[in-house]
């Protein structure tokens, strides 16, 4: 899996001019999964999501987790993520799980997140998104699962 963590003031997203997820303030993640990917990869990410110390405490050090913070989760399906650009100009997406494999990774990654007490919001699989979003920082790191 690879995930493209931003720190967020506030977020949305819309799908057929509908809002389906919002959060006041949290995380922001873009959600990718590969052929491999395994619930064990799911798991790992959530809880290394979760409790990322990248919130700042009063001394402006990134010193408090989500959890710490009370923080929520807006968590978008993101295939692209696995965009192959090394040949040619158009993108080559033979590394993004198929989409049966994919969501189900992906909704077990947002409720094992969802059982660590925390607010997940979602977009719609496979849908067409809009994302908007205030980046607080702005914070945005890469995190995957296999080394």
């Amino acid at each position: 899996m690879r995930i493209v963590v931003q720190r967020s003031k506030k977020a949305s997203v819309t799908v057929d001019g509908e809002v389906t997820g919002q959060i006041s303030s949290g995380l922001v993640l873009l959600v990718g999964v590969t052929h491999q990917d395994t619930v064990e990869d799911a798991s790992y990410l959530a809880d290394k999501i979760a409790n990322l110390r990248i919130f700042e405490d009063e001394n402006e050090k990134m010193n408090f987790s989500l959890v710490d913070v009370g923080g929520q989760i807006l968590s978008i399906s993101q295939f692209t993520l696995y965009g192959d650009c090394r040949k040619g100009r158009r993108p080559n997406f033979m590394d993004a799980a198929r989409p049966e494999q994919a969501s189900q990774i992906y909704e077990n990654f947002n409720s094992i997140l969802r059982e660590k007490g925390i607010q997940v919001e979602t977009g719609v699989f496979g849908a067409m998104m809009d994302v908007a979003l205030i980046n607080d920082g702005p914070v945005t790191l890469i995190l995957e699962s296999k080394s």
